[in-house]
């Protein structure tokens, strides 16, 4: 046998037998990709959090800054002091530099009390007012908890609330404030959704390399059986002339003439979104990051702990009623070793306040002029270019709710740097926080295109179709699936066939 003809042989072989298990698994994911276009995996995002919270009062408010800092042992590695609502009642929130949270009342400057199942319920039921809540206990994580900006506030509360949604609260152990809330609806769509389409019952922790390998291996033998299956039908289909039926194919029997045609027919999607699978998990790191990363510490300048506004919380809160905001929350911030303060309403607007001239005023955005200057700092590379972006582009772009990316922050205009060093990074820069929202280098573009483009059809124009690309992504899908429920029902007649075969010689 020549070694074309084995190569083909070989093709054939394995397309067969990894099929078998390759298209339940296959299956399995068209399924619930299809659930996922309409309900996300559970994520409290900043609109809901914030919709939650009161609206910050000046009586009463607050205790002076440097007080509520003296309770930290290194008031300089103060990294976030925010100003919030904790069961209703105003509390300073600090987060140190290893990354530890202190809470402070805003009152009486004490101290809050550790969390405990009173204290949970009451946080919950600010949370979703006029309902009964039921404690339940705490989780370090579990299946709705995986992802790893939840590790601080570990172990987590839960509480299961008797809202109309039957909404189950988790709350951050450090913090007392709600961090997650998975209505049961959506709990229950996403066992065969996200939860299922990650094949999160073998994930543990949230990194847990043996779930990745688990995923990049099953990917890799999918997009081999893809690729397999594609040569063998396209060696199998008569371009030229037709066989003895009459038909292009050879297959007589349903299952293996449709498996067939809808394979040739959905080929390309199948694997490009098996492929595009595999590259979601960035397997051994090939879209890491390959330069310096962004340094945020040197784009702020200094800590909100070692440098701030000598502006107390009751002046603040005056300023921004003068300016018709009702702020939810205060945080104090930096920029380029200029303090400042960001301020959110209910409905996650922004407004600073910023020292100009030696007089306080409230102001929506940084000007572009300002943050280039500070986005300076970021790299030890000169700056390229820099262009303000008054639409979404491919790189900094917003996502529907549903989306794995459904809770990032993406305001228009923002403001793109390119820097002129060996990788090429960019960033994007919010001018109405200040905030770093993206950065990327040459590898991580490429893995942009690989996975999200791939995966999820995600160029802006795309998305803005969301009704016609919900019903293409639901179309393909279901001739994926089509050719997935073939392909096992010719497994398991094979499966039968060999097990048979066994039974017999024996």
């Amino acid at each position: 046998m020549s070694i074309a003809a084995r190569a083909k042989r070989l093709t054939y072989l394995f397309h067969r037998w990894t099929g078998v298990a390759a298209c339940v698994l296959m299956a399995l994911w068209f399924v619930s990709g299809i659930v996922m276009l309409f309900v996300g995996y559970p994520k409290l995002t900043p609109w809901e959090r914030l919709q939650a919270l009161p609206t910050l009062q000046i009586q009463d408010c607050c205790v002076p800054l440097d007080k509520v800092l003296a309770h930290s042992k290194a008031p300089g590695a103060v990294q976030e002091i925010v100003l919030t609502s904790i069961r209703q009642h105003s509390h300073y929130r600090l987060r140190e530099g290893k990354g530890a949270y202190l809470v402070i009342d805003a009152q009486s400057g004490k101290l809050a009390p550790p969390m405990d199942a009173q204290a949970a319920l009451d946080g919950a039921r600010a949370f979703i007012p006029h309902a009964d809540a039921h404690y339940l206990g705490t989780v370090h994580e579990d299946r709705w908890t995986h992802a790893r900006s939840l590790d601080p506030h570990r172990p987590l509360h839960q509480v299961q609330m008797d809202d109309a949604a039957h909404s189950l609260l988790y709350l951050s152990d450090a913090t007392g404030q709600v961090v997650m809330d998975a209505p049961r609806a959506q709990r229950m769509w996403n066992y065969v959704g996200a939860w299922l389409h990650w094949l999160y019952m073998f994930r543990d922790q949230p990194v847990d390399p043996v779930w990745s390998w688990i995923v990049i291996v099953l990917s890799a033998i999918g997009t081999v059986t893809a690729v397999t299956g594609t040569l063998a039908g396209i060696w199998r289909w008569r371009f030229r002339g037709r066989y003895k039926s009459g038909a292009r194919t050879p297959y007589r029997e349903v299952y293996l003439h449709w498996h067939h045609i809808i394979g040739l027919s959905f080929a390309a999607i199948i694997f490009t979104w098996i492929f595009s699978g595999l590259m979601s998990m960035n397997p051994l790191g090939v879209f890491d990051a390959r330069g310096e990363k962004p340094n945020s510490a040197a784009y702020r300048g200094a800590t909100p702990g070692a440098m701030h506004l000598p502006l107390n919380a009751t002046q603040a809160l005056g300023l921004l009623n003068d300016a018709h905001f009702r702020a939810n929350e205060i945080e104090w911030r930096v920029l380029d070793g200029r303090p400042y303060l960001l301020a959110r309403n209910a409905a996650n607007a922004t407004r600073l306040i910023v020292n100009e001239g030696g007089n306080y005023k409230v102001r929506e955005r940084w000007s572009d002029v300002e943050l280039l200057q500070a986005a300076k700092r970021l790299l030890p590379a000169p700056v390229l270019d820099h262009q303000v972006l008054e639409h979404y582009d491919t790189y900094y772009y917003g996502r529907q709710q549903e989306a794995m990316m459904g809770a990032a922050e993406r305001r228009l205009p923002a403001l793109r740097i390119r820097f002129d060093e060996a990788h090429q990074t960019w960033v994007h820069l919010d001018p109405f926080t200040g905030d770093v929202e993206s950065s990327s280098d040459n590898a991580q573009r490429v893995g942009r295109w690989l996975f999200a483009f791939l995966h999820s059809w995600d160029l802006p124009v795309m998305l803005q179709a969301n009704v016609l690309r919900d019903a293409i992504l639901i179309f393909l899908s279901l001739g994926g699936l089509a050719l997935c429920i073939t392909g096992v029902v010719i497994g398991w007649r094979r499966l039968r066939i060999w097990l048979g075969q066994r039974h017999t010689s024996h």
